[in-house]
């Protein structure tokens, strides 16, 4: 398997002079193509500050970033813009209500990329992404807000299918959806994966949302990776206190029995 994303020893802070803090304290990480990865852990571990990383929204502070063979590290002003223009990493974020224009009209929003890249058949690619996950290009037409929300999260992974990416950064992309829309969600992306091939990093808080998409799993805690392995292994054999205390706290996986004293214990364990 081909490594899309690598990520090594990777060390990142955020802030501004005094008040800068080391949020990543030298991660490790791959995606294959084809491979769901997913990224778990509670809210403000990382997980978000990793994928913007990725995509040079932040400034590493050591270690090496590598997508598709080629080192994105230190990537800045027009070879920074070339790496975003190539497409070959798109980012799909939790509330498409924030990340779709509202005053643009889905496919406006979807062939915003396109048009950018002087793409002659932008018509044509955004009736064909739409159609890639489940939308009825007709839909094109309408504004975010006259659209549900499975349909608004569905465009906004069309706009990131429509550039023919080899990586997706799924930054919670479920979250922010009902049960139903969620499940159909979670279908389109593997979906995505069997048919088109490409990597994805899964981002979430929700073991139970990634259990039964991902491949592998990593566990981050305090900007650590402090456990990492096939799924189902590390679901049904974890070995850390913070990735039992997440199997604990997650209704649709072993553990969810777990006692508010075994929780308090496990996180003792973390202290």
């Amino acid at each position: 398997m081909s490594e899309l994303l690598t990520v090594r020893d990777l060390v990142v802070s955020l802030g501004r002079g005094r008040a800068r803090t080391e949020i990543l304290h030298g991660v490790d990480l791959t995606v294959g193509a084809g491979e769901i990865v997913g990224l778990i852990g509670e809210t403000g571990s990382g997980k978000t500050t990793l994928a913007r990383t990725v995509l040079g929204l932040n400034r590493v502070d050591r270690g090496r970033i590598e997508v598709a063979g080629a080192d994105v590290t230190g990537l800045r002003g027009a070879r920074l813009r070339a790496f975003r223009m190539a497409g070959i990493a798109q980012y799909v974020f939790q509330d498409p209500l924030q990340s779709l224009d509202p005053d643009l009209t889905l496919g406006r929003s979807v062939g915003e990329g396109p048009e950018v890249r002087g793409v002659a058949d932008v018509a044509d690619r955004v009736a064909g992404a739409l159609a890639l996950v489940g939308l009825d290009p007709d839909l094109a037409v309408r504004r975010p807000s006259e659209v549900s929300g499975g349909q608004r999260q569905r465009a906004a992974i069309a706009r990131a299918m429509v550039l023919d990416p080899r990586l997706l950064l799924c930054d919670e992309p479920v979250s922010a959806l009902d049960a139903s829309n969620r499940v159909q969600v979670l279908e389109l992306l593997r979906r995505l994966r069997d048919d088109q091939g490409i990597g994805m990093l899964f981002i979430s808080h929700d073991l139970g949302s990634v259990a039964g998409i991902t491949d592998r799993l990593a566990v981050l805690y305090r900007g650590r990776i402090v456990e990492s392995g096939p799924t189902e292994q590390v679901v049904t054999a974890p070995e850390h206190p913070y990735t039992r205390l997440l199997l604990g706290s997650a209704p649709t996986v072993d553990g969810a029995g777990m006692s508010r004293s075994e929780r308090a214990e496990l996180r003792a364990q973390l202290v």
